[in-house]
């Protein structure tokens, strides 16, 4: 990757790409990196810390790109002092887990979820949870209600689901975000920190991405969608989600589709570089770097998705990723074409 110019009349070999941020993609993206390195020789170093912490440090241009399960909001797209782009990679999606004795398979609605959440569903043999789920043995006991501790796109997904379908949670918890103050619970660091929390401790209710419950040999929850049905959260169900329009920017929340057949909680994650890559003592090797490794982890890259039980990107949200990357420039010229791509 060598180039005849760069910042300041620099010129680079680019043998490292550094990024950090969300937890909910991770196991894709070792697999992407992993593969990447073996392609091109590039090491991705890639730091698991948490959409927020991603941000921080994209924000702090301490890493060459950042990780958010989240969009950057208006406010944060504000903050960032300069343009941002938000470039889709997959779906994923957030299934409510648990820890009981024979792990019956449990039936949800968004009112017992928000309920749990919000505090007054405390007993697994509550009328409202046994109203859903005739015949099965849940027995009197405490709900131990886990969450996330850092901040987390994971948890902005949740709560961005939360708080549209539960007005008893929204009451509680007004506005989705990374970090929010939960009514109840502990909180766990990561998707890790969660299931590890849940699996060792009877009683134990909480949300991780579907990646870590499947890895983890933990049962999951069908969740009742805004059509009525009962949806079991699998790689069809939460795809069905992003099958719709996308705008120019990506920025879209796709949790609680219209779609009779998706699951619920679910979300595109997202990359996250600076529109334009001349700052500091970047060369244009690197941005160049970084940009040729976005293109291929949104084209090539995508036949590791479904693997890992992540949506591969729909049509439109990939053409709206397309265009975004070719809109990424150093010195105010793009770094890839028509030509090139």
């Amino acid at each position: 990757m060598l180039a005849s110019c760069g910042g300041g009349g620099k010129t680079e070999e680019v043998k490292e790409i550094s990024g950090a941020g969300a937890t909910f993609p991770y196991p894709l993206y070792s697999k992407m990196f992993s593969e990447y390195n073996t392609k091109t020789g590039i090491k991705v170093n890639y730091q698991s810390i948490g959409s927020g912490g991603g941000v921080k440090q994209i924000f702090e241009k301490t890493v060459d790109f950042g990780a958010s399960d989240a969009f950057l909001s208006d406010k944060e797209m504000t903050d960032a002092k300069a343009d941002m782009i938000n470039v889709p990679t997959c779906i994923g999606g957030d299934v409510l887990t648990y820890n009981l004795p024979g792990n019956p398979k449990l039936k949800l609605t968004p009112e017992i979820i928000g309920g749990i959440f919000a505090g007054s569903i405390k007993k697994w043999n509550d009328p409202r949870i046994m109203a859903e789920n005739a015949g099965a043995n849940l027995g009197d006991k405490d709900i131990m209600v886990v969450h996330r501790s850092d901040g987390s796109g994971t948890t902005f997904l949740f709560t961005d689901y939360l708080t549209r379908v539960s007005p008893e949670f929204a009451a509680k918890v007004p506005k989705a975000g990374k970090t929010v103050d939960w009514p109840v619970g502990v909180g766990g660091k990561g998707n890790e920190g969660v299931a590890g929390q849940i699996k060792s401790t009877e009683g134990a209710f909480g949300y991780v991405e579907l990646i870590y419950a499947q890895q983890n040999n933990m049962p999951v929850a069908d969740v009742k969608n805004s059509s009525g049905k009962y949806i079991t959260p699998t790689l069809a169900t939460i795809s069905a989600s992003g099958n719709g329009d996308i705008p120019a920017d990506t920025r879209i929340a796709i949790c609680n589709s219209s779609n009779p057949e998706a699951y619920p909680i679910a979300s595109f994650t997202w990359l996250l570089i600076y529109k334009e890559q001349k700052y500091g003592d970047r060369t244009m090797e690197k941005a160049k770097a970084v940009v040729d490794m976005m293109w291929w982890m949104t084209h090539d890259a995508q036949q590791y998705n479904e693997a890992l039980l992540y949506g591969k990107l729909p049509t439109k949200a990939l053409t709206a990723a397309e265009a975004l990357l070719k809109s990424v420039t150093y010195d105010g010229k793009p770094l890839l074409t028509d030509a090139s791509k």
